[in-house]
């Protein structure tokens, strides 16, 4: 195979529908060739799905999936999964979901999957799902860190059980979930694969990065979290960026969940996509090409206690004006 296989982190609260959505999802045949890493193995109710055992550790589920019991690190298990694919020990795959315990705090996981070179190597991390329960996520979200730290680094939340939940409190969880994650959008399950992953085509990416650049620039801050947007209309030069982001989060990485956007840099004639997690952001990654309408750089923070003009102010001087000395 060739390229970085896509690896995207599967989250959720205890009980918040994260097994019901991969299940659903796995029927698909879109979904055919596809990885599945889970913490561990039992808590996981694939049983309805399986076909044969591989071994110990690994097990072909309905439509050529794989799942595998992540026994031990994270990085290793992939690791070991994509040299297995490589060899022929295992079906192909073209995609890994990596399912997350419901007490887990995704930043670990996606530092693992950016800065472990056993990773990242073979692996690009595509995003973040986030499942909220509908019923209880509220309350979850107001009195359990993991509920906001999950919701926090999510690039997409689905909401399950909101037949439960009733129209009213659906929406004000709607709202809520809006002001911690940002323009992470907020769908309701059931949910179809294209709705949460990113079609191999240049086209549904372009759309995808027109939507991001044409989500309103707001500021969200409460107690628990705090949320905001940097932009730029004229190009970055990708020197300045990079320092910019490295001392960012150099200062504040303990407090960032998450930093993510889409930048245009001097020289350039595509979007380059930029995320990141505490102290670790992955490489720049250039997408295919920019949608139609004007090009413009945008990137999301995230996190507890950000110091928003300090930050806005240190972007300034050391992405758009004159190079400055100037750290956050």
């Amino acid at each position: 195979m060739t390229g970085k296989t896509p690896v995207t982190v599967v989250t959720g609260f205890l009980g918040s529908g994260k097994t019901t959505l991969i299940n659903g999802l796995l029927r698909r045949p879109e979904m055919a060739e596809t990885a599945v890493i889970v913490n561990e193995f039992g808590e996981v109710g694939f049983d309805h799905l399986l076909v044969e055992h591989i071994d110990e550790a690994t097990v072909l589920i309905g439509a050529g999936c794989l799942c595998c019991a992540a026994r031990e690190d994270l990085a290793a298990a992939l690791s070991d999964l994509v040299a297995r694919r490589e060899a022929g020990a295992v079906p192909p795959f073209r995609r890994v979901l990596v399912e997350t315990t419901g007490l887990a705090d995704p930043a670990p996981i996606l530092h693992t999957l950016l800065a472990d070179e056993r990773a990242s190597g073979p692996c690009r991390v595509e995003g973040v799902v986030a499942t909220v329960d509908a019923l209880l996520g509220a309350g979850q979200l107001a009195r359990r860190d993991e509920s906001l730290r999950q919701a926090a680094a999510a690039d997409r939340l689905v909401l399950t059980k909101t037949d439960l939940a009733g129209a009213p409190a659906t929406k004000a969880l709607r709202a809520r979930l809006a002001e911690i994650a940002g323009d992470a959008p907020v769908l309701a399950a059931p949910v179809a694969p294209g709705d949460l992953f990113a079609a191999s085509g240049p086209d549904d990416e372009a759309e995808r990065t027109r939507r991001w650049l044409a989500a309103p620039d707001r500021a969200h801050h409460d107690a628990a979290i705090a949320s905001f947007s940097l932009g730029a209309d004229e190009p970055l030069r990708v020197d300045r960026v990079v320092a910019w982001i490295d001392a960012t989060i150099a200062a504040y990485g303990d407090r960032l969940l998450r930093l993510k956007g889409v930048l245009d840099l001097e020289g350039g004639d595509a979007p380059v996509a930029v995320h990141g997690v505490q102290h670790v952001f992955h490489p720049l990654r250039r997408l295919a090409a920019w949608p139609g309408g004007p090009r413009r750089s945008r990137m999301v923070l995230i996190g507890r206690d950000l110091p928003r003009e300090a930050i806005e102010r240190t972007f300034a001087t050391m992405c758009r004006d004159a190079p400055g000395a100037e750290t956050p």
